[in-house]
Protein backbone atom coordinates (compact mmCIF):
# COMPACT_ATOMS: atom_id res chain seq x y z
CA UNK A 1 0.00 0.00 0.00
CA UNK A 2 3.14 2.81 0.97
CA UNK A 3 4.88 1.43 -2.67
CA UNK A 4 1.60 2.51 -4.51
CA UNK A 5 0.60 5.36 -2.41
CA UNK A 6 4.34 7.15 -2.23
CA UNK A 7 4.73 6.35 -6.40
CA UNK A 8 1.18 8.06 -6.90
CA UNK A 9 2.14 10.90 -4.59
CA UNK A 10 6.03 11.14 -6.31
CA UNK A 11 4.44 10.78 -9.41
CA UNK A 12 1.30 13.70 -9.25
CA UNK A 13 2.91 16.09 -6.72
CA UNK A 14 7.09 14.92 -7.01
CA UNK A 15 6.76 14.70 -3.15
CA UNK A 16 10.63 14.84 -1.80
CA UNK A 17 11.73 11.63 -0.53
CA UNK A 18 8.83 9.67 -2.09
CA UNK A 19 11.26 8.10 -4.70
CA UNK A 20 12.97 6.10 -1.93
CA UNK A 21 10.16 3.55 -2.28
CA UNK A 22 11.10 2.71 -5.47
CA UNK A 23 14.41 1.19 -4.08
CA UNK A 24 14.45 -2.43 -3.07
CA UNK A 25 16.89 -2.48 -0.64
CA UNK A 26 14.81 0.68 1.69
CA UNK A 27 11.85 -1.40 1.25
CA UNK A 28 13.29 -4.47 1.83
CA UNK A 29 14.99 -2.63 5.17
CA UNK A 30 11.70 -0.99 6.23
CA UNK A 31 10.25 -4.60 5.74
CA UNK A 32 12.93 -6.17 8.12
CA UNK A 33 12.56 -3.36 10.68
CA UNK A 34 8.63 -3.65 10.75
CA UNK A 35 8.75 -7.07 10.38
CA UNK A 36 10.77 -7.47 13.91
CA UNK A 37 8.93 -4.60 15.99
CA UNK A 38 5.54 -6.44 15.28
CA UNK A 39 6.91 -10.09 16.55
CA UNK A 40 8.87 -8.96 19.54
CA UNK A 41 6.18 -5.85 20.82
CA UNK A 42 2.63 -7.05 19.51
CA UNK A 43 4.23 -11.29 19.69
CA UNK A 44 4.18 -10.50 23.61
CA UNK A 45 0.42 -9.05 23.65
CA UNK A 46 -0.54 -12.24 21.58
CA UNK A 47 0.85 -15.08 24.00
CA UNK A 48 -0.98 -13.20 27.18
CA UNK A 49 -3.91 -13.77 24.68
CA UNK A 50 -3.24 -17.30 24.09
CA UNK A 51 -2.52 -18.20 27.43
CA UNK A 52 -5.68 -16.43 28.73
CA UNK A 53 -7.50 -19.03 25.97
CA UNK A 54 -5.65 -21.54 27.62
CA UNK A 55 -4.21 -22.83 24.33
CA UNK A 56 -1.58 -24.53 25.54
CA UNK A 57 1.00 -27.74 24.16
CA UNK A 58 -0.80 -30.94 24.94
CA UNK A 59 1.96 -32.69 25.43
CA UNK A 60 2.38 -36.71 24.92
CA UNK A 61 5.07 -37.81 27.55
CA UNK A 62 7.89 -39.17 25.10
CA UNK A 63 10.36 -39.70 28.40
CA UNK A 64 12.28 -36.84 26.95
CA UNK A 65 14.82 -34.80 29.31
CA UNK A 66 12.74 -31.66 30.12
CA UNK A 67 9.61 -32.46 28.43
CA UNK A 68 6.80 -32.60 30.36
CA UNK A 69 8.21 -28.85 31.62
CA UNK A 70 6.79 -27.46 28.81
CA UNK A 71 3.33 -28.78 29.45
CA UNK A 72 0.96 -25.49 29.52
CA UNK A 73 3.44 -23.34 27.31
CA UNK A 74 1.02 -21.40 24.63
CA UNK A 75 0.64 -22.94 21.03
CA UNK A 76 -0.62 -21.27 17.80
CA UNK A 77 2.25 -18.89 17.91
CA UNK A 78 2.95 -19.40 14.30
CA UNK A 79 0.51 -16.13 14.35
CA UNK A 80 3.21 -14.08 15.40
CA UNK A 81 4.97 -14.88 12.31
CA UNK A 82 2.22 -15.04 9.91
CA UNK A 83 1.04 -11.39 11.22
CA UNK A 84 4.91 -10.42 11.16
CA UNK A 85 5.17 -11.18 7.49
CA UNK A 86 2.01 -10.23 6.12
CA UNK A 87 1.61 -6.58 7.39
CA UNK A 88 4.83 -5.47 6.15
CA UNK A 89 4.43 -7.24 2.50
CA UNK A 90 1.01 -5.21 2.24
CA UNK A 91 2.70 -2.03 3.34
CA UNK A 92 6.08 -2.20 1.24
CA UNK A 93 5.70 -4.44 -1.34
CA UNK A 94 4.39 -3.96 -5.12
CA UNK A 95 0.76 -5.64 -4.80
CA UNK A 96 0.45 -5.62 -8.20
CA UNK A 97 3.58 -8.37 -9.20
CA UNK A 98 2.60 -11.87 -9.73
CA UNK A 99 5.24 -13.20 -7.57
CA UNK A 100 4.24 -10.58 -4.30
CA UNK A 101 0.33 -12.12 -4.92
CA UNK A 102 1.71 -15.78 -4.51
CA UNK A 103 3.38 -15.47 -2.03
CA UNK A 104 0.50 -13.74 -0.41
CA UNK A 105 -1.53 -16.65 -1.23
CA UNK A 106 0.78 -19.24 -0.31
CA UNK A 107 1.45 -17.47 3.49
CA UNK A 108 -2.38 -17.27 4.38
CA UNK A 109 -3.31 -20.65 2.79
CA UNK A 110 -0.76 -22.53 4.33
CA UNK A 111 -1.72 -20.40 7.90
CA UNK A 112 -5.47 -21.38 7.49
CA UNK A 113 -4.69 -25.21 7.08
CA UNK A 114 -1.95 -25.00 10.02
CA UNK A 115 -3.93 -23.39 12.58
CA UNK A 116 -7.53 -25.49 12.06
CA UNK A 117 -5.19 -28.46 13.06
CA UNK A 118 -3.99 -26.78 15.92
CA UNK A 119 -7.50 -25.28 16.72
CA UNK A 120 -8.67 -29.18 16.72
CA UNK A 121 -6.23 -30.30 19.01
CA UNK A 122 -6.44 -28.04 21.25
CA UNK A 123 -10.11 -26.65 21.23
CA UNK A 124 -11.54 -30.57 20.11
CA UNK A 125 -8.97 -32.04 22.52
CA UNK A 126 -8.09 -33.95 19.25
CA UNK A 127 -4.07 -35.16 19.75
CA UNK A 128 -4.08 -36.22 15.99
CA UNK A 129 -5.17 -32.45 14.86
CA UNK A 130 -6.43 -32.36 11.31
CA UNK A 131 -6.73 -35.16 9.61
CA UNK A 132 -3.63 -36.33 6.87
CA UNK A 133 -5.75 -36.43 4.25
CA UNK A 134 -6.88 -32.97 4.83
CA UNK A 135 -3.59 -31.21 5.32
CA UNK A 136 -2.63 -33.16 1.93
CA UNK A 137 -5.27 -31.59 -0.05
CA UNK A 138 -4.47 -28.48 0.80
CA UNK A 139 -1.02 -28.54 -0.10
CA UNK A 140 -2.28 -30.46 -3.25
CA UNK A 141 -4.49 -27.02 -3.63
CA UNK A 142 -1.77 -24.66 -3.20
CA UNK A 143 0.59 -26.05 -5.56
CA UNK A 144 -2.30 -26.53 -8.42
CA UNK A 145 -2.24 -22.41 -7.76
CA UNK A 146 1.21 -22.21 -7.98
CA UNK A 147 1.83 -24.48 -10.67
CA UNK A 148 -1.07 -23.56 -12.58
CA UNK A 149 -0.90 -19.31 -12.75
CA UNK A 150 3.13 -20.30 -13.97
CA UNK A 151 1.59 -21.49 -16.49
CA UNK A 152 -1.02 -19.41 -17.21
CA UNK A 153 0.32 -15.95 -16.54
CA UNK A 154 1.61 -13.57 -18.65
CA UNK A 155 4.30 -11.95 -16.54
CA UNK A 156 5.97 -14.91 -15.57
CA UNK A 157 8.52 -15.09 -18.00
CA UNK A 158 12.12 -15.95 -17.97
CA UNK A 159 15.11 -15.64 -20.26
CA UNK A 160 18.58 -17.75 -20.06
CA UNK A 161 20.47 -15.47 -22.51
CA UNK A 162 20.88 -12.28 -20.68
CA UNK A 163 23.01 -10.64 -22.18
CA UNK A 164 23.66 -6.57 -22.37
CA UNK A 165 25.67 -4.02 -24.43
CA UNK A 166 24.20 -4.26 -27.75
CA UNK A 167 21.42 -6.95 -28.14
CA UNK A 168 19.99 -7.16 -24.65
CA UNK A 169 18.18 -10.42 -25.49
CA UNK A 170 16.07 -11.27 -22.54
CA UNK A 171 12.54 -10.47 -20.58
CA UNK A 172 11.83 -6.83 -19.90
CA UNK A 173 14.61 -4.61 -19.06
CA UNK A 174 13.22 -1.74 -16.36
CA UNK A 175 15.65 1.67 -15.20
CA UNK A 176 15.74 0.71 -11.97
CA UNK A 177 17.38 -2.87 -12.64
CA UNK A 178 20.73 -1.02 -13.64
CA UNK A 179 22.54 2.08 -14.24
CA UNK A 180 23.51 3.06 -17.48
CA UNK A 181 27.50 2.94 -18.43
CA UNK A 182 29.20 5.54 -20.95
CA UNK A 183 25.54 5.18 -23.54
CA UNK A 184 26.14 1.89 -23.96
CA UNK A 185 22.77 0.51 -22.46
CA UNK A 186 19.78 2.25 -22.89
CA UNK A 187 17.91 3.71 -20.00
CA UNK A 188 15.14 1.21 -21.49
CA UNK A 189 14.63 -1.28 -23.24
CA UNK A 190 11.76 -4.31 -23.65
CA UNK A 191 12.18 -7.51 -25.07
CA UNK A 192 10.82 -10.49 -25.29
CA UNK A 193 10.30 -13.20 -22.26
CA UNK A 194 9.59 -16.76 -22.94
CA UNK A 195 7.44 -18.79 -21.24
CA UNK A 196 9.53 -22.31 -20.08
CA UNK A 197 9.47 -25.30 -18.16
CA UNK A 198 12.84 -24.93 -17.36
CA UNK A 199 14.46 -24.91 -13.78
CA UNK A 200 18.15 -24.75 -13.01
CA UNK A 201 20.38 -27.74 -11.99
CA UNK A 202 22.69 -26.98 -9.33
CA UNK A 203 26.69 -27.91 -9.76
CA UNK A 204 26.02 -28.04 -13.54
CA UNK A 205 26.96 -26.39 -16.62
CA UNK A 206 24.68 -24.34 -18.68
CA UNK A 207 22.76 -25.41 -15.86
CA UNK A 208 19.03 -25.60 -16.91
CA UNK A 209 16.82 -28.53 -16.83
CA UNK A 210 13.27 -28.61 -19.04
CA UNK A 211 10.70 -30.50 -17.40
CA UNK A 212 9.60 -30.65 -20.90
CA UNK A 213 12.15 -33.46 -21.54
CA UNK A 214 9.98 -35.70 -19.28
CA UNK A 215 7.41 -35.44 -21.14
CA UNK A 216 8.58 -36.12 -24.38
CA UNK A 217 9.31 -32.48 -25.69
CA UNK A 218 5.20 -31.71 -25.43
CA UNK A 219 4.71 -28.51 -24.19
CA UNK A 220 1.32 -28.65 -22.78
CA UNK A 221 2.33 -32.31 -21.21
CA UNK A 222 5.52 -30.43 -20.12
CA UNK A 223 3.50 -27.61 -18.14
CA UNK A 224 1.00 -30.78 -16.53
CA UNK A 225 4.40 -32.19 -15.08
CA UNK A 226 5.41 -28.84 -13.89
CA UNK A 227 2.55 -28.73 -11.38
CA UNK A 228 3.08 -32.23 -10.11
CA UNK A 229 6.52 -30.91 -9.31
CA UNK A 230 5.06 -28.05 -7.62
CA UNK A 231 2.59 -29.84 -5.97
CA UNK A 232 5.30 -32.32 -5.00
CA UNK A 233 7.63 -30.04 -3.86
CA UNK A 234 5.28 -27.97 -1.38
CA UNK A 235 4.05 -30.47 -0.31
CA UNK A 236 7.15 -32.31 0.82
CA UNK A 237 8.77 -29.26 2.45
CA UNK A 238 5.45 -28.04 4.47
CA UNK A 239 5.99 -31.68 5.79
CA UNK A 240 9.30 -31.76 6.40
CA UNK A 241 9.39 -28.32 8.42
CA UNK A 242 6.35 -29.63 10.13
CA UNK A 243 8.45 -32.95 11.10
CA UNK A 244 11.31 -30.26 12.40
CA UNK A 245 9.17 -28.06 14.43
CA UNK A 246 9.92 -29.81 18.22
CA UNK A 247 12.73 -28.23 19.86
CA UNK A 248 12.71 -24.77 21.02
CA UNK A 249 13.74 -22.46 18.17
CA UNK A 250 14.83 -25.39 15.97
CA UNK A 251 12.42 -24.24 12.95
CA UNK A 252 12.74 -20.73 13.75
CA UNK A 253 16.64 -20.60 13.30
CA UNK A 254 16.84 -23.40 10.54
CA UNK A 255 14.65 -21.39 8.30
CA UNK A 256 16.16 -17.81 8.67
CA UNK A 257 19.29 -19.09 6.65
CA UNK A 258 17.10 -20.74 3.75
CA UNK A 259 14.91 -17.26 3.87
CA UNK A 260 18.36 -14.93 3.15
CA UNK A 261 19.84 -17.33 0.63
CA UNK A 262 16.12 -17.19 -1.63
CA UNK A 263 16.36 -13.74 -1.34
CA UNK A 264 19.77 -13.14 -2.13
CA UNK A 265 18.74 -15.94 -5.54
CA UNK A 266 15.69 -13.53 -5.73
CA UNK A 267 17.72 -10.58 -6.46
CA UNK A 268 20.21 -11.64 -8.76
CA UNK A 269 17.73 -13.19 -10.96
CA UNK A 270 15.77 -10.64 -11.36
CA UNK A 271 19.04 -8.09 -11.99
CA UNK A 272 19.68 -8.53 -15.35
CA UNK A 273 23.05 -7.46 -15.04
CA UNK A 274 24.24 -10.39 -12.53
CA UNK A 275 22.23 -12.30 -14.16
CA UNK A 276 24.02 -12.40 -17.23
CA UNK A 277 26.96 -12.48 -14.94
CA UNK A 278 26.56 -15.37 -13.34
CA UNK A 279 24.89 -17.06 -16.42
CA UNK A 280 21.83 -17.78 -14.86
CA UNK A 281 17.54 -17.36 -15.96
CA UNK A 282 16.92 -13.52 -15.98
CA UNK A 283 13.39 -13.47 -14.72
CA UNK A 284 11.84 -10.07 -14.70
CA UNK A 285 10.40 -8.50 -11.72
CA UNK A 286 11.58 -11.16 -9.45
CA UNK A 287 13.34 -8.72 -7.61
CA UNK A 288 10.53 -7.55 -5.67
CA UNK A 289 10.84 -11.00 -3.66
CA UNK A 290 13.60 -9.49 -1.81
CA UNK A 291 11.33 -7.37 0.39
CA UNK A 292 9.02 -10.16 0.82
CA UNK A 293 12.43 -12.22 2.09
CA UNK A 294 13.18 -9.77 4.04
CA UNK A 295 9.79 -9.28 5.86
CA UNK A 296 10.26 -13.38 6.84
CA UNK A 297 13.27 -13.58 8.22
CA UNK A 298 12.64 -10.49 10.20
CA UNK A 299 9.53 -12.58 11.69
CA UNK A 300 11.00 -16.02 12.58
CA UNK A 301 14.15 -13.89 14.24
CA UNK A 302 11.39 -11.69 15.94
CA UNK A 303 9.20 -14.72 16.65
CA UNK A 304 12.83 -16.27 18.16
CA UNK A 305 12.74 -13.58 21.08
CA UNK A 306 9.71 -15.59 22.53
CA UNK A 307 10.67 -19.27 21.26
CA UNK A 308 13.93 -19.67 21.89
CA UNK A 309 14.91 -21.65 25.31
CA UNK A 310 12.85 -22.07 27.30
CA UNK A 311 9.97 -21.23 24.67
CA UNK A 312 7.73 -18.70 25.67
CA UNK A 313 5.50 -19.99 23.06
CA UNK A 314 5.23 -23.00 20.41
CA UNK A 315 4.70 -22.31 16.85
CA UNK A 316 2.81 -25.05 16.61
CA UNK A 317 1.51 -26.02 12.52
CA UNK A 318 0.10 -22.86 12.24
CA UNK A 319 3.87 -21.91 11.92
CA UNK A 320 5.69 -24.55 10.70
CA UNK A 321 3.50 -25.83 7.90
CA UNK A 322 3.24 -22.23 6.58
CA UNK A 323 7.14 -21.74 6.83
CA UNK A 324 7.87 -24.60 4.73
CA UNK A 325 5.28 -24.31 2.07
CA UNK A 326 6.42 -21.06 1.71
CA UNK A 327 10.08 -21.81 1.21
CA UNK A 328 8.81 -23.94 -1.39
CA UNK A 329 6.73 -21.81 -3.48
CA UNK A 330 9.32 -19.29 -3.51
CA UNK A 331 12.04 -21.26 -4.77
CA UNK A 332 9.80 -22.34 -7.85
CA UNK A 333 9.03 -19.23 -8.24
CA UNK A 334 12.74 -18.32 -8.64
CA UNK A 335 13.50 -21.51 -10.66
CA UNK A 336 15.55 -23.12 -7.99
CA UNK A 337 13.49 -25.85 -6.62
CA UNK A 338 16.18 -28.70 -7.12
CA UNK A 339 18.34 -26.35 -4.87
CA UNK A 340 15.76 -27.45 -2.06
CA UNK A 341 17.45 -30.53 -1.02
CA UNK A 342 20.77 -28.62 -0.37
CA UNK A 343 19.10 -25.50 1.67
CA UNK A 344 16.80 -27.82 3.46
CA UNK A 345 18.84 -30.59 4.27
CA UNK A 346 17.91 -30.40 8.21
CA UNK A 347 14.16 -30.68 6.96
CA UNK A 348 15.04 -33.67 4.46
CA UNK A 349 17.48 -35.33 7.15
CA UNK A 350 14.15 -35.50 9.37
CA UNK A 351 11.66 -36.45 7.16
CA UNK A 352 14.23 -38.61 6.15
CA UNK A 353 14.83 -40.11 9.58
CA UNK A 354 11.34 -40.66 10.22
CA UNK A 355 10.52 -42.36 6.93
CA UNK A 356 13.60 -45.10 7.27
CA UNK A 357 12.40 -45.36 10.95
CA UNK A 358 8.45 -46.45 10.18
CA UNK A 359 9.56 -48.39 6.90
CA UNK A 360 12.43 -50.58 9.27
CA UNK A 361 10.11 -50.96 12.05
CA UNK A 362 7.36 -52.30 9.59
CA UNK A 363 9.72 -54.31 8.18
CA UNK A 364 11.48 -55.97 10.58
CA UNK A 365 7.63 -56.73 12.57
CA UNK A 366 6.91 -58.73 9.69
CA UNK A 367 10.05 -61.03 8.97
CA UNK A 368 10.85 -61.05 13.03
CA UNK A 369 7.73 -60.43 15.03
CA UNK A 370 8.73 -57.78 16.38
CA UNK A 371 9.48 -54.11 15.67
CA UNK A 372 13.17 -52.41 15.79
CA UNK A 373 14.22 -49.28 14.91
CA UNK A 374 17.54 -47.92 13.53
CA UNK A 375 17.07 -44.27 15.48
CA UNK A 376 16.49 -44.05 19.25
CA UNK A 377 13.63 -42.07 18.10
CA UNK A 378 12.69 -40.16 15.48
CA UNK A 379 12.47 -37.35 13.76
CA UNK A 380 16.22 -36.98 14.10
CA UNK A 381 16.54 -34.26 16.82
CA UNK A 382 14.58 -36.63 19.67
CA UNK A 383 16.89 -39.71 19.09
CA UNK A 384 20.40 -36.58 19.49
CA UNK A 385 18.09 -35.87 23.00
CA UNK A 386 17.50 -40.00 23.47
CA UNK A 387 21.71 -39.68 23.28
CA UNK A 388 21.87 -37.54 26.40
CA UNK A 389 22.39 -33.69 24.16
CA UNK A 390 20.87 -30.87 25.73
CA UNK A 391 18.00 -29.38 23.39
CA UNK A 392 20.35 -26.16 23.33
CA UNK A 393 22.87 -28.01 21.68
CA UNK A 394 21.04 -29.85 19.07
CA UNK A 395 19.26 -26.86 18.47
CA UNK A 396 22.77 -24.30 18.09
CA UNK A 397 24.10 -27.62 15.82
CA UNK A 398 21.27 -28.12 13.49
CA UNK A 399 21.44 -24.20 12.95
CA UNK A 400 25.32 -24.27 12.08
CA UNK A 401 24.24 -27.29 9.94
CA UNK A 402 21.63 -25.36 7.69
CA UNK A 403 24.00 -21.65 7.98
CA UNK A 404 26.76 -24.61 6.25
CA UNK A 405 24.48 -25.61 4.24
CA UNK A 406 22.93 -22.48 2.59
CA UNK A 407 26.61 -21.50 1.99
CA UNK A 408 27.41 -24.41 -0.10
CA UNK A 409 23.83 -23.46 -2.00
CA UNK A 410 25.55 -19.95 -2.67
CA UNK A 411 28.83 -21.33 -4.25
CA UNK A 412 26.37 -23.28 -6.29
CA UNK A 413 26.25 -20.10 -8.58
CA UNK A 414 30.12 -20.54 -9.51
CA UNK A 415 30.80 -24.03 -9.17
CA UNK A 416 29.57 -26.17 -11.82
Amino acid sequence: MLYSLFEYLGDAFSLPGAGMFQYLSFRAAMAIITALLIAIVFGRRIIDRLARLQIGEEIRNLGLEGQMQKKGTPTMGGIIILLAIVVPMLLFCDLKNIYIQLMLISTIWLGVIGGADDYIKVFRHNKEGLKGRFKIVGQVGLGLIVGTTMWLHSDIVVRDDASLPTELRGGVVEQNYFAPEQGKVPETAVIEGIKTTQTTIPFIKDNEFDYKWLAGGNETLGWLVYVLVAIFVITAVSNGANLTDGLDGLVTGVSAPIVVVLGVLAYLSGHIVYADYLNIMYIPHSGELVVFAAAMVGALIGFLWYNSFPAQVFMGDTGSLAIGGVIAVFALLIRKELLLPVMCGVFLAEALSVMIQVSYFKYTKRKYGEGRRIFLMSPLHHHYQKRGFHEVKIVNRFWIVSILLAAVALVTLKIR
